[in-house]
């Protein structure tokens, strides 16, 4: 076993950078080395992610809003940078790893104060705002694709390509075989929009199931992802059309889900597409038109090429095609092993390890320091330090 280490993982609070910080916590802690998070209040409240790990609260800026917004950013910006650097007194780190999003910011300049080794892991297949801020300074870039846009050719000698990494439970998933598919047997959908929901996918997903032939209606059982303004008006929807539906505004157990799953349709976040692919499950994608840079269809990109996952722009995605494709996918249980098949080919199963083998080359020996208090969440109103 490696020498035991402390390592601080800095996360914005969505489910996009917290999955695989998580499961990077998790790699770590099997090695024997002791983790801390940083993160928002989102991320602390997202449930079932990082048992048994300090988590610490930090205030951070979003850079918008013109001047008064940039002004008011900065200031909780270098705030968040005095708490990192009280947390690096006792936790003393041998490195600082950020997953994007602007808590990962403090975080890192507090490291790049104290000259702790830095690494950023991007999940998007575009380089995302914080990182391309401290790409020039962190030692390391870890990437979730091997085509990444908006990464500077200066940074590419210390780039590396691992992944994105997912939780041990979906990466099981991969030992499994895909669930059969008789042609008259029950035909199971996962409707899934991210940590936040997509109210698109609540109104156009249950017209375009109702328009499919009687004979395959009547196979479908749904699982969907509703926000939670949402989710009456579809269960009633699904109820009108005969159409069996279980429906929450988040779900817990998506190991669980995905195993059974022979059709997911989702967003194109990053740690989608990694579970996808991990588990090896096709997939209807409808990117995110306002994510920044349009980043969710760069996602789509590798698993729609390989035959994975067929794309369909929001402005497309109408009940009509919806049900389309759904015929096109699910009238041949052939064609959609074949795209499970080609789904997980593109999954890279050893993302964690790899990311966790580069966060130990980064790293500096600090030797063993006592550790504050676990399970220790502060925020900027609290104490004002990390004890």
């Amino acid at each position: 076993m490696t020498q035991s280490r402390h390592y601080v993982l800095a996360a914005g609070g969505t489910g996009g950078h917290m999955i695989p910080a998580h499961a990077l916590a998790e790699e770590l802690m099997r090695r024997g080395h002791r983790v801390a998070l940083v993160t928002d209040d989102r991320g602390a409240r997202i449930p079932g992610l990082f048992d048994g790990v300090q988590v610490h609260v930090l205030p951070a800026g979003r850079l918008s809003g013109g001047p008064i917004g940039w002004l008011k950013a900065l200031r909780k910006i270098f705030l968040g940078r005095a708490m990192a650097l009280r947390l690096y007194e006792t936790f003393r780190p041998s490195a600082v790893i950020g997953f994007g999003g602007y808590p990962a910011l403090p975080a890192l300049m507090a490291a790049q104060r104290d000259r702790i080794p830095t690494l950023v892991h991007e999940q998007n297949a575009v380089l995302g705002r914080v990182n391309r801020l401290v790409a020039g300074k962190v030692d390391a870039i870890a990437t979730a694709y091997d085509q990444i846009d908006r990464l500077a050719k200066a940074h590419r000698e210390k780039t590396h390509l691992v992944g994105n990494p997912v939780r041990d439970e979906v990466l099981a998933l991969r030992e499994q075989p895909y669930p059969a598919l008789g042609e008259d047997g029950i035909f199971r959908v996962l409707v899934t929009g991210g940590s936040q929901g997509a109210t698109v996918l609540s109104r156009v997903v249950p017209d375009g199931l109702g328009m499919l032939p009687e004979h395959f209606r009547r196979r479908l059982q749904v699982t969907q992802q509703c926000r939670a303004e949402d989710i009456e008006e579809v269960r009633g929807r699904y109820a009108s059309l005969g159409i069996p539906a279980d429906l929450a505004t988040y779900i817990t157990d998506m190991s669980d889900k995905l195993a059974w799953s022979h059709l997911v349709i989702a967003r194109a976040g990053a740690s989608t597409i990694a579970e996808l692919t991990a588990a090896g499950r096709p997939a209807i994608l409808v990117p995110l038109p306002s994510a920044t840079d349009d980043h969710q269809t760069a996602n789509a990109r590798e698993m729609a090429k390989a035959g994975g996952a067929r794309m369909i722009a929001q402005r497309n995605f109408t009940a009509v095609e919806l049900a389309k494709q759904m015929q096109k996918l699910g009238l041949e249980p052939e064609a959609l092993a074949n795209a499970a098949a080609r789904a997980r080919a593109v999954g890279r199963p050893n993302a964690a390890r790899d990311l966790a083998d580069l966060v130990e080359r980064t790293g500096r020996d600090l030797g063993s320091d006592p550790l504050p208090a676990r399970n220790n969440v502060l925020s900027p109103a609290a104490s004002g330090a990390f004890a």
